[in-house]
């Protein structure tokens, strides 16, 4: 597998006055997508609750290149580009891609596993979330931290 792919629609609340897609649908899009893909490789909300931990992110951004209307069918492909050797940071980036295979826009986030209990930063004790994020694709410029 080369990515998680997922088809995207648009509803009428997705777009902005200029009527393409506003700028924060894109990051919603892009959240969703992480927790779906997390939650078919295991890695459910139930069991990042009962294990007491969840994910962060530090940064988030994305880049425009080609506007995205309602009627637009738009495929979004999410890979690993960073995991370091216990998985506790990581970055993912998702890819915007139209039916002329053109990038319409790039997510970066860089994140890491927060324990919910202490409120800091801490390195993720089920297996499952690292095995989560070996299974992840990787992107071309993928790095080991």
């Amino acid at each position: 597998m080369t990515s998680f792919s997922k088809e995207l629609s648009f509803r009428w609340s997705d777009l902005d006055p200029n009527f393409h897609v506003r700028h924060s649908a894109y990051y919603d899009f892009g959240a969703q997508h992480r927790i779906e893909i997390l939650e078919s490789l295991g890695l459910t909300m139930k069991v990042m609750q009962a294990q007491g931990f969840g994910p962060i992110l530090f940064r988030e951004e994305c880049v425009f290149r080609k506007e995205i209307k309602l009627s637009d069918k738009i495929s979004m492909h999410t890979k690993t580009s960073k995991v370091n050797a216990d998985a506790s940071r990581w970055s993912i980036v998702h890819e915007f891609i139209n039916e002329e295979n053109k990038l319409c826009a790039t997510i970066t986030v860089d994140g890491a596993w927060m324990d919910l209990k202490l409120r800091k930063l801490a390195s993720p004790t089920p297996e499952i979330a690292i095995e989560a994020l070996s299974i992840f694709p990787k992107s071309n410029d993928f790095v080991n931290l």
